[in-house]
């Protein structure tokens, strides 16, 4: 069983480019591995072959898979804020019901295109009979960097109940999403309006 990893999952961060571009390789051939085998069969050595780096070399990094696959999450929530800062910039700063458009757009956008990330998006699966807390809840995190992008947008400053409800956004968008795409491959595009809705009708008490 792997253990819980640290807050920082990498041992040692990469310096010259060539270390920051074999790390590169690695999590790509993690997320990879992810849609092809699931994450119980994910193993390092796997990873270390799909990605042409000794052994060694994932270990210079990573403790284990677990380490791995959270740096992999990590590194697809700053690929998401970075997908809607870039959404963002062509939107005007005064209506923010195209800002929450673009938010869930980014991640659907993602959810269809992204190797890996119907398993790990944000956060990595609990391990089995297991009772230790991951170091941090995946949509707690998310919450924090959206409330935070809506807030430089739109102008405001975060509050503690902008924060929540942006939580509570998340948590239910999340769960809908997965009903969208059990119900269809690419999303239900009916379930999406739904979520659309639901959205725009919640987030409205906090943003109107």
């Amino acid at each position: 069983m792997d253990p819980v990893p640290p807050a920082h999952p990498l041992r040692r961060a990469p310096i010259q480019q060539r270390s920051a571009d074999r790390l590169a390789r690695i999590l790509d051939a993690c997320a990879e591995l992810l849609d092809e085998t699931g994450y119980e069969n994910l193993s390092t050595r796997a990873v270390a072959v799909r990605a042409r780096v000794p052994i060694g070399s994932v270990y210079r990094f990573f403790g284990n898979k677990r380490a791995m696959a959270y740096a992999l999450a990590e590194r697809n929530l700053d690929r998401y804020a970075e997908g809607i800062t870039a959404r963002l910039a062509a939107l005007p700063d005064a209506h923010w019901r195209p800002v929450v458009d673009a938010v869930l757009d980014e991640y659907l956008a993602m959810k269809r295109t992204v190797p890996g990330f119907a398993l790990v998006d944000f956060g990595v699966p609990p391990p089995p009979s297991s009772e230790a807390a991951d170091p941090a809840d995946p949509n707690d995190l998310v919450a924090g960097r959206l409330t935070e992008l809506l807030c430089l947008h739109l102008g405001r400053t975060p509050d503690p109940v902008l924060r929540r409800t942006v939580l509570v956004a998340v948590e239910a968008t999340d769960a809908l999403v997965q009903l969208a795409f059990r119900t269809a491959p690419s999303g239900d595009p009916d379930i999406i309006d739904e979520i659309r809705a639901m959205m725009h009708a919640y987030l409205a008490r906090v943003l109107d």
